[in-house]
């Protein structure tokens, strides 16, 4: 068997390099060669799984490359994607004139990534650990929090929507277009077309999770969710009886800072009004020492969520992909309080498959408490939970994530030997 070198491009937080890694697992699992661009930061993480670690030189870094305010849609987008576009391009570039590298997978932020590989002759796929950012006709886009469109003003909202987020992305299309030009690359006329042009968009979700599309792009795939545990995750052993009459809940709080300790507080007062018990796993963005915790809720910075939810019966969080996927998997109802990014596009889905409840972040406790309690007494969120989570399991043995990596993979290999 052909053994390929594969560069993988991540940025920001612990939970978006998770779902590259894992994607580089499989890869390793094939024979092949891979390689990890991330943060300065993420080197541990990076290489406590066993992968060679590239750093970016000039691209951003920390708060400046993933900042905490998510306010402002497209200040975020213009600093975060478009500004850097150059500097990423000019690292990847440059990575690619080091080490041999047959295909770039690269998270689905890092515009100027695919740049950098376009540029060089490379074959580039964007991955996307969470609902298409490229808009899809007939689905809502993944910052709106849409539910599906079942009827004609639905379908109007949804375009309204859609529209809204092209014409966001599209103020900074200069950006992306002076960083083209530099390259040596033809402008866009629509920075959505950037999705178009690349070699593949592999959708890490699953289909039986997402909204259907009208039709979906050539080159789009669903791989399916990529959802091993970071090693920064401690091992957990329940401190409850092995027997318990009570419901017992996990409270996962995103690894991405949003400013979120006052609405993970207001949920663990809550659920001390309820006769339950949970277990709160912080996350590396907030300090334990800062949370007041009833005697039923047991707080801990991280633990195996996989550990955790074979003993708990519903979870809440602020809807993360990777959350709410490992807690369909497992059959558990979600609370999904939804603060930025793709947090409400997955509470949206949560909502209509009837696998659980969305709040938004300024619910009061006896909000959150009424809510939880649905959860725990309403059977029917843990049967649509089963059914889904069984779907997506099948989703995930069936991925060709790595199919579709060897294929891009043969075709760089074939350009590099004509060159």
């Amino acid at each position: 068997m052909t053994s390929y070198d594969f560069l993988l491009a991540s940025w920001g937080t612990l939970g978006n390099l998770s779902p590259l890694l894992t994607a580089g697992r499989r890869l390793r699992q094939r024979g092949h060669h891979v390689r990890v661009m991330a943060d300065p930061t993420m080197r541990a993480e990076v290489e406590a799984a066993d992968f060679e670690f590239v750093t970016w030189l000039r691209a951003p870094m920390g708060e400046a490359a993933d900042p905490t305010d998510i306010s402002d849609m497209r200040d975020r987008m213009r600093k975060v994607v478009f500004e850097p576009c150059s500097a990423y391009a000019a690292d990847i570039r440059d990575e690619i004139s080091r080490a041999p590298t047959d295909a770039v997978l690269g998270l689905d932020l890092l515009f100027g990534a695919a740049l950098g590989a376009r540029a060089c002759g490379v074959p580039f796929a964007f991955l996307s650990p969470h609902v298409s950012i490229r808009v899809l006709p007939g689905v809502p886009p993944a910052t709106s929090g849409l539910g599906r469109p079942k009827t004609q003003e639905d379908r109007t909202e949804v375009r309204a929507a859609s529209a809204a987020l092209t014409k966001a992305m599209n103020a900074s299309l200069s950006i992306l277009n002076r960083a083209r030009v530099e390259l040596g690359l033809h402008v866009l006329a629509d920075a959505m077309d950037l999705f178009d042009e690349a070699d593949r968009v592999l959708l890490a979700v699953s289909r039986a999770f997402d909204f259907e599309a009208d039709f979906l792009p050539d080159n789009f795939r669903y791989v399916g969710p990529l959802l091993d545990m970071p090693n920064w995750s401690e091992s957990w052993k329940s401190s409850w009886p092995a027997r318990h009459d009570r419901p017992h809940a996990l409270i996962a709080c995103s690894t991405g800072a949003q400013g979120q300790r006052d609405v993970f507080q207001r949920v663990i007062n809550a659920v001390g009004t309820i006769d339950m018990g949970a277990v709160f796993t912080t996350g590396p963005n907030l300090d334990v020492s800062e949370l007041r915790a009833p005697k039923n809720v047991h707080l801990v910075r991280g633990a195996s969520h996989d550990c955790i939810m074979r003993d708990v019966s519903l979870v809440v969080s602020q809807g993360g992909h990777g959350t709410v996927a490992r807690s369909l998997i497992n059959a558990l109802p979600q609370l999904i309080l939804p603060m930025g990014r793709d947090q409400a596009a997955n509470a949206a889905r949560v909502e209509a498959k009837g696998v659980g409840l969305r709040l938004p972040p300024t619910a009061s406790e006896p909000e959150m408490a009424a809510a939880i309690k649905r959860l725990i007494t309403e059977p029917e969120f843990k049967v649509a939970a089963r059914r889904l989570g069984e779907a997506i399991r099948a989703d995930i043995d069936r991925s060709r994530l790595v199919n579709e990596m060897e294929f891009l993979a043969a075709v760089g290999r074939r350009r590099r030997s004509c060159s």
